[in-house]
């Protein structure tokens, strides 16, 4: 079973770096013909990591109702994957089927789909959180603002962030990689941006993505958070190697629902990425875009507000160039989706990935199309602490004129406040950061 998944997966750099992808594209070919025909039975019946070694298996499959599960039991992959492209097949119901999708299931299903097959069955699937504001809303499309600085020096992160919120981003989380990972500068850096959005009275959410120890710490300290983050594995030891474990996170979810600084009732952030488990060789044999939606079940353990791939930053060991990176990313989408997540995506490629800035906007506007919730905001789209290429402000600004896409409804209210949105369209001082005292 793990066998005929990997071999069935599109080309990946990462799976050949295994050695678990298909020979040539007869075999792929040919693998993907047997697992149309697997049942969802067998699939449960077979997970990549035995239930008995790992807690990520576990989860997953003691999360399935059998009832539910009885319904679709004996589908092959095939009628999975005719049953979610028909016409008649509401987003709605695929969301009520989804708690009986193991990720080995919805694996299968994304490696049997074309491109399109991938952003029309995702365009379906609207999934809502609330922590500040109302995420995930049809008609509408977010950003997290991530100003980060290699220094944490806080007046350019402060300036990056007056220029993303005059231009529409940000509605969906102010997150900022540090570049010291200590309590006390994520305590400081949470402060400061607690205290810009209650100056500013923008409705929105800040995060820090320190460790989650880190963050707990600074919870335990009464630091101003709204959102706790940690990036996830889909195996038990790839989760290890990021040093969290399910109990851990029971307790950071428990510690930020008590403490954290947002109305709720989702307060969790999480990141994901194909080649993940592979960088820490913790894989088990198996291919990346499995093990990335093993993620995802384990994900929706802690009704997150929002969840995304950071689909090309991991590198070109994984993703080795523009077309494989677009392919992870219309998987990881629909595959989050599907898994009832609120699903975002870092669409970016890293300097030393054949990629370039042309293919990036060709994967933002198909992701755009596919319902995709949330990007990136970064100045002129380069991140110069992480140093690698995402969406700009200016890029997500484009993506909602071209699609009719608004901000989360009370973010736009507060646009519309200070004169830079009028009825969701950018108005003449749309980007004027002088709006902001």
């Amino acid at each position: 079973m793990k066998e005929v998944l990997a071999k069935a997966n599109e080309r990946k750099s990462g799976d050949e770096l295994a050695g678990v992808a298909a020979r040539d594209p007869k075999e792929r070919a040919a693998a993907k013909i047997v697992l149309a025909g697997l049942t969802l039975a067998e699939l449960r019946e077979n997970p990549v990591v035995p239930y008995e070694e790992d807690e990520v298996t576990r989860n997953a499959e003691d999360a399935i109702p059998d009832e539910l599960f009885a319904k679709v039991a004996a589908w092959s992959v095939s009628d999975l994957r005719e049953w979610l492209l028909d016409t008649e097949t509401s987003g709605e119901a695929m969301l009520a089927l989804s708690p009986a999708l193991t990720p080995e299931i919805i694996a299968a299903c994304a490696k049997l789909m074309s491109n399109l097959d991938l952003v029309l069955a995702a365009k379906k699937i609207h999934v809502t959180t609330v922590a500040n504001a109302t995420f995930g809303l049809p008609g509408r499309m977010s950003f997290r603002l991530q100003p980060n600085h290699p220094t944490d020096d806080p007046a350019a992160i402060r300036a990056a962030i007056r220029e993303g919120l005059v231009y529409g981003s940000g509605d969906a989380v102010i997150g900022i990689n540090p570049a010291t990972d200590s309590v006390e500068s994520t305590c400081e850096l949470l402060t400061m941006v607690k205290e810009l959005l209650t100056r500013w009275r923008c409705p929105t959410q800040n995060c820090l993505l320190s460790h989650v120890t880190i963050q707990m710490e600074a919870l335990r300290r009464k630091a101003p958070m709204d959102l706790l983050f940690q990036s996830l594995s889909g195996t038990e030891r790839g989760c290890r190697a990021f040093g969290i474990q399910i109990k851990l996170m029971d307790e950071a979810a428990a510690m930020v629902a008590e403490l954290g600084s947002a109305r709720g009732p989702n307060r969790m952030y999480f990141e994901t990425g194909q080649g993940s488990a592979l960088s820490s060789n913790a894989h088990h044999g198996a291919d990346q875009q499995t093990l990335e939606v093993r993620n995802y079940t384990l994900a929706r353990r802690w009704h997150p507000y929002l969840v995304n791939t950071v689909v090309g930053f991991i590198g070109p060991e994984y993703l080795y160039d523009g077309p494989q990176i677009a392919r992870a990313g219309l998987e990881d989408v629909f595959s989050g989706k599907l898994a009832g997540l609120p699903m975002g995506c870092d669409v970016c490629y890293t300097n030393h990935a054949r990629c370039d800035q042309n293919e990036l906007e060709n994967l933002a506007v198909l992701l755009a199309a596919a319902g995709c919730a949330y990007f990136m905001g970064l100045p002129l789209g380069d991140d110069v602490m992480l140093n690698y290429q995402s969406t700009s402000f200016h890029d997500n600004a484009a993506v909602r004129q071209i699609f009719g896409y608004r901000p989360t409804p009370e973010f736009e209210r507060w646009l519309e406040s200070l004169g830079l949105l009028e009825d969701g369209r950018p108005t003449a001082r749309f980007g004027d950061p002088t709006v902001l005292p």
